[in-house]
């Protein structure tokens, strides 16, 4: 598939649910948020036969998110009904790894190939601070259990303000370096302001070269994250709403006021 800019659309990022055990301060209210119904969710048997239908139209990349998609029951389930779609090339997973420890094994059996891991520090404390009580050694357990499966390449995801030269950013770097993961530095986005940047060390962010579609876990499918065109699956034949996201998909993005990054997944 290309879209109106001669750019291959061959990227889907499945948002599997909005909930998450953690409130990081730049992605979710401290107070939480008004949780999707269960019946407004979508089916892992949505999920995979839509999937079914991009991959046969162009779709070659799939990445499950969330909110975090280990808190959704069954996580490991998905992954193995969408690995078991010939054409799909790299089926990852973008995780807090709060809960990494428990699944690695059980993912990597169901066919998950690597993972993006959030990380924006590794001072326990200000990590405690940023997603208001999160423990770090859990997402330390996680990223062993993931290199133990071969849950690789292991990618970092580390959110900036400013600047590479940030302490905390630097130490994620030394980090990485030293446990041989891949570092990747994501400047803190606002939706609503149409505020992003590219992704250091990764793809995101350069519009010019974006590739991927976005499907959240009420069934919108969103060919831009900063935007808010939006091709419900429920209410459209699966190929139309990808046709129509695909044809419609902008040449950069603006700002969003329908979505934020805990349905979108980032």
């Amino acid at each position: 598939m290309f879209d109106r800019f001669d750019r291959p659309i061959t990227y889907l990022r499945i948002s599997i649910t909005d909930r998450c055990n953690l409130r990081c301060v730049y992605c979710m209210p401290e107070e939480g948020i008004p949780l999707s119904r269960h019946a407004d969710v979508i089916s892992f048997e949505e999920i995979t036969e839509f999937t079914r239908c991009a991959v046969e139209m162009g779709i070659t990349k799939v990445r499950i998110t969330g909110g975090e998609p280990l808190v959704r029951k069954g996580a490991v389930r998905l992954v193995r009904m969408l690995s078991a779609i010939p054409g799909i090339l790299d089926l990852s997973m973008t995780t807090n790894a709060l809960l990494l420890h428990r699944f690695a094994d059980e993912l990597k059996q169901a066919g998950l190939q690597r993972v993006n891991i959030s990380l924006d520090t590794i001072d326990p404390d200000k990590y405690r601070a940023i997603t208001r009580g999160g423990d770090i050694q859990l997402v330390m357990q996680g990223i062993k259990a993931a290199q133990a499966v071969g849950l690789s390449p292991i990618k970092i995801n580390c959110v900036i303000k400013e600047s590479l030269d940030e302490p905390d950013a630097q130490a994620v770097r030394r980090y990485c370096e030293e446990q041989g993961l891949v570092a990747r530095f994501i400047h803190e986005m606002d939706i609503e302001k149409g505020s992003y940047g590219v992704v250091h060390g990764g793809t995101g962010g350069d519009c010019a070269q974006c590739n991927r579609l976005r499907l959240t876990s009420n069934g919108d499918l969103k060919p831009c994250l900063f935007n808010d065109l939006a091709f419900n699956i429920r209410t459209m034949e699966y190929p139309e709403a990808l046709r129509r996201a695909v044809e419609q998909k902008p040449e950069c993005g603006s700002k969003s006021s329908t979505h934020k990054f805990y349905n979108v997944g980032g």
